[in-house]
């Protein structure tokens, strides 16, 4: 049974209202996590219809539905395609739905490290089966390489001297706690006021590199062209400006570049037209009882 102490769904009604066009139709929500925006979704659809979650971390499964209606993949979701091909009249379906903020569980975890509020392990992996930790990061990447890491993934502007701090530090001791890691970059870095900020940035940046979560969103979209029907929709909330103008492109110009080619007519070549020509962001309600959705866009596109 889902709990709401695992995640709180974030615009619930609008991602999944906005997705169904088909009560009997098949849907596909590829971050199940808690199973709030899945549970809600299955409780719209009539018997006909079917529901496909996918999550790449263990800790979901015990928040299964049991419902007839509904199959879970343990798996990331960059996989989706491969894995509805093998489920038998699926392909195409009518509606796929993503959210891709990291789970209040997840936070909340301390020994899964992604929150710079307990100590613990660098580790930030989303699916324990990888071998790749934030601690490999830290530890083994060039100088050059961390830079590219805290510039683009943390939108960082002292990006360069973070990476050399980080490199003097661990030429004489190990990083490998969170604890160890707040230490080197408590010095120099950041106005006082601006600690937590700098610090959700670079702990965005390295959960992004553990996770390869660009090349993975990247992957979703595309595929998303192959597995929605003609009119089926495509449903994500985005937490960061790298996800949504990523989203943003894709939905306007069918590459994640944002390059828009015409039809010999001057139509725009695309494979999703918008449903809702801005983001749908939170209510101020919803952000009072529910503060991680503050940051968080909708975007919903209808298959052209």
């Amino acid at each position: 049974m889902t709990d709401n102490k695992y995640h709180v769904p974030v615009l619930l009604k609008p991602s999944v209202d906005d997705l169904i066009v088909d009560k009997n139709g098949t849907y596909v929500d590829v971050t199940f996590g808690g199973g709030g925006h899945s549970k809600y979704l299955i409780s719209q659809l009539e018997s006909r219809g079917r529901l496909i979650g996918f999550d790449q971390d263990i800790d979901a499964e015990a928040n299964l539905l049991d419902d007839d209606r509904f199959i879970f993949i343990r798996q990331n979701f960059g996989f989706m395609k491969n894995h509805l091909r093998i489920l038998p009249g699926v392909m195409p379906v009518d509606g796929v739905l993503a959210d891709l903020g990291v789970s209040s569980h997840q936070f909340n975890t301390a020994d899964r490290g992604f929150s710079f509020r307990f100590d613990a392990e660098l580790d930030m992996r989303m699916n324990r089966d990888i071998v790749k930790t934030a601690k490999d990061v830290v530890m083994h990447y060039e100088e050059s390489d961390l830079r590219k890491v805290f510039r683009a993934y943390g939108e960082l502007s002292n990006a360069h001297k973070i990476a050399y701090k980080i490199i003097q530090a661990r030429a004489e001791r190990e990083i490998n706690t969170i604890a160890d890691l707040m230490d080197v970059v408590s010095v120099g870095l950041y106005p006082p006021h601006k600690k937590n900020t700098f610090l959700a940035k670079l702990f965005q940046a390295l959960r992004i590199e553990v996770n390869d979560e660009m090349k993975v969103l990247e992957d979703l979209l595309v595929q998303s062209v192959d597995v929605i029907k003609e009119g089926g929709r495509l449903s994500v909330i985005t937490y960061h400006s790298l996800e949504d103008r990523m989203v943003k492109r894709f939905i306007k110009s069918g590459n994640i570049e944002g390059v828009q080619e015409k039809d010999f007519y001057g139509n725009l070549i695309r494979p999703f037209k918008e449903v809702n020509r801005k983001p749908i962001v939170p209510s101020e309600e919803e952000i009072k009882n529910n503060n991680r959705a503050r940051s968080a866009k909708l975007r919903i596109a209808e298959r052209i």
